[in-house]
């Protein structure tokens, strides 16, 4: 058996999150499309059997990525570059296998990485660019991003990231909530505010709550010190809503 890492590019627009629906998922919702299922279904087209793919992480639906790392073992005599090449022939045009290579037989792309890197984008103008409507949030309301940016000095370093863990996320609350931001950066041009967080692993939804929290400072709605004052009280209820999906995108692992 041979392990081989893909480096992965994809617009998570139409797809239901990266891991395959279970059974009961799919009674309920019906059948969905996820990255993850259509990565496989092109795997058993070129090798002819069931591949199982390992993924360093779980995105949502509408989550978008520029370098997602999975990695899977099969026994073949395909070269890397033919892999990666087979594969993109197979895949739709929003997905694209930009890296392959063979490693370690202990490779585990989830369990290996040491640190993963989203951003988020708002467009924080009077209008919404067509060419970025599905890759941003679109605030009208000036945000105030210096407050933004002293805030998020709170979250750096290593904390119980408890409130901003999704409500809804029974399965992770066994896990420890505890991570740590190794670089949160706040920037501005154009109209378009890009939120930029390093940290040695995420819970679930914990990127976009941040942003929201963050888009709520800069909207006024919070007061100063308002952010270390949610952080210490692990109460998910008192940080802010949600951000949308479609802003936040994975752009860096690293192992």
């Amino acid at each position: 058996m041979r392990n081989f890492r893909l480096g992965i590019e994809y617009d998570g627009t139409a797809y239901n999150g990266w891991q395959v629906q279970s059974k009961e998922q799919r009674k309920r919702g019906g059948r969905v499309k996820t990255l993850q299922g259509i990565l496989e279904n092109a795997l058993f087209k070129l090798f002819s059997k069931k591949v199982r793919i390992i993924s360093y992480s779980r995105t949502d639906s509408g989550v978008h990525a520029k370098s997602h790392t999975a990695n899977f073992k099969i026994s073949t005599k395909l070269s890397p570059i033919r892999i990666k090449k087979a594969l993109n022939s197979l895949l739709p045009g929003d997905i694209i296998v930009k890296s392959a290579e063979e490693v370690s037989s202990d490779f585990n792309a989830r369990y290996h990485a040491r640190s993963k890197t989203y951003r988020y984008i708002i467009c924080n103008r009077d209008h919404m660019s067509p060419f970025i409507r599905n890759y941003a949030y679109h605030l009208r309301q000036p945000l105030g991003t210096a407050l933004m940016k002293k805030e998020a000095k709170a979250l750096l370093g290593r904390h119980d990231f408890g409130a901003f863990r999704s409500s809804g996320a029974k399965r992770s609350k066994r896990v420890s909530s505890v991570r740590t931001v190794k670089k949160l950066e706040i920037s501005k041009k154009k109209g378009l505010v890009a939120i930029e967080i390093e940290a040695d692993g995420f819970l679930y939804n914990m990127a976009r709550n941040i942003a929201g929290t963050l888009i709520e400072i800069g909207r006024g709605r919070f007061p100063t010190g308002s952010m270390r004052a949610i952080l210490n009280s692990r109460d998910r209820k008192k940080a802010g809503p949600t951000a949308p999906a479609k802003g936040l995108c994975l752009v860096d692992v690293r192992y």
